[in-house]
């Protein structure tokens, strides 16, 4: 007989997610900011064509409670920024670290030029995959304090971002939650980075919980979907992770392989296998579902499933699916077997042959079939 376990079923979150990962965080992008800084720059030797536009384009942050300063080069450093910048639009790094550290120790260099070469530094160093030193910079640049509110604040999510990508989660959340509490955003990409660092932290539910508001907000984005409903299973809250899936489920969002097997995964793990069932079924004539190992693994969660209700037909139509995509001969040998129990012999015999013929751990069950 199928040596089937009628203990309930406990699948790993990794595996049901396919390695789910929570969305990537990015370095903010500096481009904006260096181009206003360099207006300003062109502005100040007479070059400023595009100076108007520049100051007419609206605040990032206009709830920030940071004073933003008059952020000025000061004459004697200018056409040591204009070097850095040239160096910088060659894709120079090194040249611009050097250049930066250069400013930096200038005694006529006020606070915004040492906080304009350190965030250009920062950048740099982020662009040679220098991290650590990406992250040094960057919070050299916030300290200085020179910078006009857009760059600055652009700085600090660089700041933060580099921070999490390094692993150092609290010293992320710190960042970010300062970035937060003094721009005052409420930017979805700022409050995502802020969740997950906090599922990064083991704080799931207060991840959760901002995923949760950012996708009511959205409700057809899908990256904000899976996020929450990823760190709803780290926080073992699973039926309201197959609630959000469902959801999105019957208004047509699961579109990908990965999405369906979260659903069906968390169908199976809460015990409703025919709404796992439904799912997969749905899922293969929609062509989402390709045959293949892992699909054919969970078909015979399913027979299995069956075989403990004692519902042998779903049992051998189940393991009949699973067998010729399952990359050995167990789902054969396990058909097999209900097939020799139920009475069919023959049936029984040729999946014990296609049992042998793909490979099985014990080959004498199979041989026994063929013997009776």
């Amino acid at each position: 007989m199928p040596q089937m376990s009628r203990q309930p079923l406990v699948i790993a979150l990794s595996v049901a997610l396919g390695a789910l990962t929570l969305a990537p965080m990015v370095h903010a992008d500096p481009q904006s900011s260096m181009r206003e800084e360099r207006a300003r720059r062109e502005a100040e030797l007479g070059k400023g064509k595009t100076t108007a536009k520049a100051e007419a384009k609206a605040p990032d942050y206009p709830n920030a409670t940071r004073q933003s300063p008059d952020a000025k080069a000061s004459p004697k450093v200018i056409k040591q920024l204009q070097a850095m910048q040239e160096r910088y639009e060659k894709d120079d790094w090194a040249g611009v670290i050097a250049k930066a550290e250069e400013i930096a120790g200038m005694s006529g260099a006020n606070a915004y030029d040492k906080s304009f070469a350190y965030s250009m530094a920062g950048n740099a160093a982020a662009s040679m995959d220098d991290q650590a030193k990406a992250a040094e910079y960057f919070a050299k640049a916030i300290a200085e304090n020179g910078l006009d509110n857009d760059s600055h604040y652009a700085t600090m999510y660089n700041l933060a971002a580099t921070q999490y990508g390094e692993g150092k989660y609290a010293d992320a959340l710190a960042t970010v939650d300062r970035f937060l509490a003094e721009t005052k955003s409420e930017k979805p990409e700022h409050l995502s980075l802020r969740a997950s660092i906090l599922a990064n932290l083991d704080r799931y539910d207060e991840a959760a919980a901002i995923y949760k508001r950012l996708f009511a907000q959205k409700p057809d984005d899908k990256r904000m979907l899976m996020n929450a409903v990823s760190v709803l299973q780290s926080a073992e809250k699973f039926d309201e992770a197959n609630a959000l899936l469902g959801d999105a489920y019957k208004r047509g969002m699961l579109t990908d392989p990965r999405e369906l097997r979260a659903l069906y995964i968390g169908y199976m793990n809460a015990g409703k296998w025919a709404e796992a069932q439904k799912v997969i079924e749905d899922g293969v004539a929609k062509g989402i579902l390709q045959p293949g190992p892992d699909l054919a693994r969970d078909y015979q969660i399913l027979a299995q499933t069956a075989y403990a209700n004692d519902n042998m037909p779903l049992a051998v139509e189940m393991y009949r699916r699973a067998a010729p995509m399952a990359a050995d001969g167990e789902a054969y040998l396990n058909l097999a077997k209900v097939l020799d129990y139920t009475g069919k012999k023959a049936e029984a015999k040729e999946a014990a042959k296609q049992a042998l013929a793909k490979g099985v751990k014990k080959p004498e069950d199979a041989n026994r079939i063929l013997a009776r």
